[in-house]
């Protein structure tokens, strides 16, 4: 597991009452207060990577942008492209800092008539504030959402979904075939939004649904095949799939092309808050640290989040942010930064857990093909 699930209060999910006798624990996940695990996470995990697994998303929050100038005004701030988004698209992208630095990743999702931005509930307010900074002589009103989202993930989700339209989920799956696309929907006769989203290196479909309508969605779908699934399991499913999350992997520290979100970047939408700092690196062609994949001996402990990595002369060369014992592999992996010199696969490293192998990301795909 990860270091960023701590024991602390947080924001309660709207499906607290209907699960909590079957969660065996609940932690704070990126602000939001969620079920650890249902059973066991690897049952869970192992539901996701062979079926499908049902997720609160009650760590993700949306607020949204809209007003004559709404796309003109984010253009010119993010790192993505979303002048070019037409409505039912989505992007992936970062808030820099003018020095470059990640202050928030998110995702933009168009609209006819406005912006979605959905984040972690612990940088919801943050990227609002920074947003709000910007409005000067814009017309263009930031306003937070009450909808909260319940996510499938799995090779069968999709026919979760076929399932789910035959109890009360109406919507065009056509519209659902490329990663990010959204839909409007309608659950119950309440409006809901379907997005297509993975978060676990499989296929994923979030559901965006007022907070009254959450609970029937939740019991419809277990009814329908899926299996409920908590954090630790997400956790694994995410480091194995390469996915870097704010908090442990990202932060104001870190430069995008460091973490290797080449998927948040446009280089060719002219400038914005960072853009400098993030053409410069591209053109020299490499920055000095990297974010990689870590495999570990079978029989060898999980790291600590936060160890040290070192080159075979003793010299400090790196550092893990997060790590997990995966089921897929049957070891230890770990996702962290290390120096450009040792980044390449291959490259052996030693850790207080174990000695360490740089390996290529993601550790498994979505095709469940191991690559370490």
């Amino acid at each position: 597991m990860s270091s960023e699930v701590k024991e602390v209060a947080g924001l309660q999910s709207p499906l607290r009452d209907l699960y909590s006798m079957r969660a065996a624990a609940t932690v704070v996940y990126h602000g939001a207060d969620l079920p650890a695990r249902f059973s066991d996470a690897g049952m869970e995990h192992h539901a996701v990577r062979s079926g499908v697994g049902l997720f609160d998303f009650g760590f993700r929050s949306k607020f949204t942008l809209t007003g004559e100038h709404r796309v003109r005004f984010l253009q010119r701030i993010i790192s993505n492209d979303v002048k070019s988004l037409t409505p039912g698209q989505g992007v992936y992208a970062t808030l820099l800092s003018a020095q470059g630095r990640i202050l928030a990743d998110l995702y933009v999702y168009a609209d006819a008539d406005r912006l979605w931005i959905d984040t972690d509930v612990d940088l919801a307010s943050k990227s609002m504030a920074i947003l709000q900074r910007y409005v000067i002589g814009d017309r263009v009103v930031i306003e937070p959402s009450d909808l909260r989202a319940v996510s499938l993930q799995g090779p069968e989700s999709r026919k979760g979904l076929e399932s789910l339209r035959e109890a009360g989920l109406e919507l065009d799956m056509a519209a659902l075939s490329d990663e990010l696309c959204h839909v409007v929907a309608e659950f119950d006769g309440q409006p809901a939004r379907v997005v297509r989203r993975s978060s676990t290196g499989e296929e994923g479909y979030e559901f965006w649904l007022e907070p009254a309508s959450l609970p029937s969605f939740w019991t419809r779908a277990t009814e329908a095949g899926a299996v409920p699934a908590g954090v630790e399991a997400l956790e694994i499913l995410r480091i194995e799939a390469g996915i870097a999350r704010y908090g442990p992997d990202l932060g104001e520290d870190t430069l995008p092309l460091e973490a290797g979100l080449f998927n948040a970047l446009s280089f060719n939408k002219g400038c914005y808050i960072g853009q400098e700092i993030v053409e410069r690196a591209r053109s020299r062609g490499h920055v000095n640290w990297k974010m990689v994949g870590l495999s570990f001996p079978q029989d060898a402990a999980a790291p600590s989040p936060g160890a040290k990595l070192r080159s075979s002369s003793g010299a400090e060369v790196g550092e893990i942010t997060s790590a997990c014992i995966s089921p897929s592999l049957a070891r230890p992996l770990a996702l962290g930064y290390v120096r450009r010199e040792v980044s390449d696969p291959g490259a052996h490293l030693d850790s207080e857990a174990a000695p360490a192998e740089v390996v290529a990301l993601p550790f498994v795909g979505q095709d469940k093909t191991p690559h370490a």
